[in-house]
């Protein structure tokens, strides 16, 4: 029988706003920032790491720490323990012997989004939602849309109007409503706001509510368990909306203070982005503590043309604390990695986890990345709503 040390929430900033109740509908702290999902850690410190054992293959056989009360079912379709890859093909053109590939093209609907949605919309279920919305570029509308579907909730999709199409098919089969917006996906996500809000529709936009992060933290947990509680060196990360790093920032400091980890050194952050679309990048390089919008983004990568992430305070947070760095690859290098990655180890990936290639790539050629050094990079989706990226 397991329990849940989860209790509140708090907001991501010290703004000194009251902690507040999960058991009612929240989405941004009152000052604008993402809010935050905390535990009895030190109560928790009685979870033993060796309970994993016997528990089921997905993401909530670490529900001790998921945003879930005793008695509620997660709605789950499988998500979470995604392989972890040592990909020595690939790691020895590159000149690394300890290259891993976490694959989250495994993950239902094809990518990481399905672990945040599962977690988002277990919440919103238990909290008497009954329609659910979310902008998209496409793999988080898809995610949401299978997981309304088995929760019985009424999905509401918003996607830019030149998003390809697999995407928006993929939200028609399993049942939602579907709106394309012109623009990006900033203003599929003020349509959305502009529609649900007289109709009391509950928003699971990316950091806009409190608990997609909590889905996506457990891709650090299950990296401890993968790698046998010890730590990699880097972590080489896909970054639009940047929920995952925040999420796997977060898992840190809650895996270490379980006793699971040791604390002390942590994997080194890396932001990836697009060239046409890197607002995080250029904050980072630029000392900012938050990025301004990009103007015009463009890039193979849907998952990438996000002009502005509302928690870019904690993505840079999470780099810099971390001494990781940001780096922005072309579309070209990004296509190039796909077909590594599928041609030397047979992995599926979409242009995020080939732009993540990329990044490992530039950083082992400028010395940063050592022959020696545990790299793990993060393919966040599969390839096959973007094969027309691929040469013919």
């Amino acid at each position: 029988m397991t329990h849940s040390f989860f209790t509140h929430l708090e907001c991501s900033r010290p703004c000194g706003a009251p902690i507040l109740n999960p058991r009612e509908r929240h989405h941004l702290c009152r000052c604008g920032a993402p809010l935050l999902a905390r535990y009895d850690l030190d109560a928790a410190r009685i979870w033993s790491r060796h309970s994993l054992k016997d528990r089921a293959p997905n993401m909530w056989r670490y529900r001790e720490l998921m945003p879930v009360f005793d008695g509620e079912v997660p709605v789950t379709l499988g998500e979470g323990l995604t392989p972890l890859v040592h990909a020595t093909r690939l790691g020895a053109k590159l000149g690394l012997e300890r290259l891993y590939v976490k694959d989250e093209s495994l993950n239902p609907t094809n990518s990481f989004k399905a672990r945040g949605q599962s977690a988002a919309i277990t919440r919103a279920r238990a909290l008497g939602v009954t329609t659910v919305s979310v902008p998209s570029a496409g793999n988080a509308g898809n995610a949401m849309a299978a997981y309304a579907a088995c929760a019985g909730l009424a999905a509401k999709v918003f996607l830019p109007r030149d998003v390809k199409t697999p995407f928006v098919r993929e939200c028609v089969l399993y049942g939602a409503d579907v709106t394309l917006v012109d623009g990006f996906i900033t203003d599929a996500a003020r349509a959305a706001a502009e529609a649900g809000a007289s109709l009391g529709w509950y928003d699971v936009s990316t950091l806009k509510e409190p608990y997609r992060i909590e889905g996506k933290k457990t891709m650090a947990y299950e990296l401890a368990e993968q790698m046998e509680w010890e730590w990699p060196d880097w972590i080489v990360y896909p970054t639009g909306g940047g929920t995952g790093m925040v999420g796997m920032w977060k898992a840190f400091d809650e895996i270490e203070r379980l006793g699971w980890v040791a604390p002390g050194r942590r994997p080194r952050m890396v932001s990836v982005q697009a060239e046409g679309c890197a607002p995080i990048v250029r904050a980072f390089e630029n000392g900012a503590e938050s990025a301004t919008p990009w103007e015009n983004p463009a890039t193979v990568a849907d998952g990438l043309r996000v002009p502005r992430a509302i928690g870019d305070f904690l993505i840079l947070r999470a780099v810099r604390e971390s001494g990781g760095t940001a780096i922005a690859v072309p579309d070209a290098a990004m296509v190039e990695g796909m077909l590594e990655l599928g041609g030397l180890e047979g992995i599926s990936a979409a242009p995020e986890g080939g732009a993540a290639l990329a990044a490992i790539r530039k950083l082992v050629s400028d010395g940063v990345i050592r022959s020696r050094d545990r790299v793990v990079l993060f393919n966040t989706g599969g390839a096959l709503k973007y094969l027309d990226a691929l040469p013919s």
